[in-house]
């Protein structure tokens, strides 16, 4: 029997993922009684695997996640060398994670560069470029002339040239976006002159805007408050605190396959509902293996199934999962009983009681395990 023979005879028994595996380890000169023996081996570890029918899998995920968490510590991670730049870890993360929150403590970016762009001295410049960029980043002093009611801005060229800009550039930009002013650049020196665009303005607008002009946004990606290139095997993978994947991605030096984000919500809206369901999982994994914590990764896919299952990210609360359920019962049991109970009754609404807390609240069998078959006799 050859071994393409054999990837036939098990294509229906084991999952593509696994036969993918084998393929990919099987050794080059393995005789087909070898191949046999390594097929019934998997086959036989993969039935294994399987959970039983009416096993309580969403109990077991529920212990099985729950008990760690308990021992996880309430810490924020801080990067080294990046003033501003903390990423939530331990038990806050998770629970953001599981909650489903739209708004997350601290956004990240792991920004993958095409390989011609991710050499050493390439990757800092380019860092550099994505960064949220304010004037108070290229300002060397501001001063205001109260005899002729302006302002003058001047500029710190080394830094304008660093990230591609001119002061014709600034000046554009601030034309565009601050109403009431004049801006003028000079021709010889890197400075702005600011007068306002009627004689009318008071002397205290020009100083309301000494302040408010510092924090113009000038270039780079906005959202992305702080960038740290970090070298991960061969090549450099730019880490930011912050995230904005569709500015990203109009630049051609980003990998768009494998560059992510840790906001669900923003994976789900750019790539979709199997990529939200990745995101939690990846994210959640590495929440545990920080911590030192050991769990099947199977526990964590039921919980991202759970979450994702409806076609959007749903958080595990009764905003989230728990509106979604059919039974009544089982959603007063989470939170807010008498709501639930009332808005059932106005509808007419009947349950089924198919599912395990309901039958608890009923003090019936619960459909698991040998409750889950029901025997019927034919009485004559």
């Amino acid at each position: 029997m050859t071994t393409t023979k054999l990837f036939n005879e098990y294509k229906e028994l084991l999952p593509e993922k696994v036969l993918d595996d084998i393929k990919k380890y099987l050794p080059d000169k393995c005789t087909d009684a070898k191949a046999k023996i390594i097929f019934e081996t998997v086959y036989g570890e993969y039935k294994r695997s399987i959970a039983n029918p009416g096993e309580s899998v969403g109990l077991i995920s529920a212990e099985s996640i729950g008990e760690p968490g308990t021992q996880m510590t309430l810490n924020t991670f801080h990067f080294a060398g990046v003033a501003e730049m903390n990423v939530t870890t331990g038990l806050p993360r998770l629970i953001e994670i599981l909650d489903g929150r739209k708004t997350i403590k601290t956004k990240m970016m792991e920004v993958y560069l095409k390989k011609s762009h991710s050499s050493g001295k390439e990757v800092k410049k380019i860092a550099e470029l994505l960064k949220e960029t304010t004037l108070k980043e290229f300002l060397k002093e501001i001063s205001i002339n109260i005899m002729n009611m302006q302002m003058t801005i001047e500029l710190d060229e080394n830094k304008m040239k660093s990230v591609g800009l001119t002061t014709n550039k600034i000046t554009k930009t601030l034309s565009k976006l601050v109403k009431g002013f004049k801006f003028k650049e000079d021709k010889k020196d890197p400075v702005i002159i600011v007068t306002p665009s009627s004689k009318d303005e008071a002397l205290n607008t020009i100083y309301k805007l000494k302040e408010t002009i510092k924090h113009v946004y000038i270039s780079g990606i906005k959202g992305i408050t702080q960038v740290l290139p970090v070298k991960r095997g061969d090549e450099h993978v730019i880490v930011t605190a912050g995230t904005n994947l569709k500015d990203l991605f109009k630049h051609d030096f980003v990998d768009t396959e494998r560059t992510i984000s840790n906001d669900l919500y923003e994976m789900e809206s750019m790539f979709g509902i199997e990529v939200a369901r990745q995101i939690i999982i990846n994210e959640v994994f590495k929440v545990l293996d920080a911590q030192g914590i050991n769990i099947d990764v199977r526990h964590i896919m039921l919980v991202s199934d759970a979450m994702t299952m409806s076609g959007s990210v749903l958080g595990i609360n009764r905003y989230g999962i728990v509106k979604e359920k059919p039974s009544v019962l089982a959603r007063a049991s989470f939170e807010t009983p008498i709501t639930h109970i009332i808005n059932a009754s106005l509808v007419g609404e009947v349950d089924k009681l198919n599912s395990v807390i309901e039958n608890v609240m009923m003090n019936q069998a619960i459909p698991v395990g040998t409750g889950l078959p029901g025997l019927i006799t034919k009485v004559k």
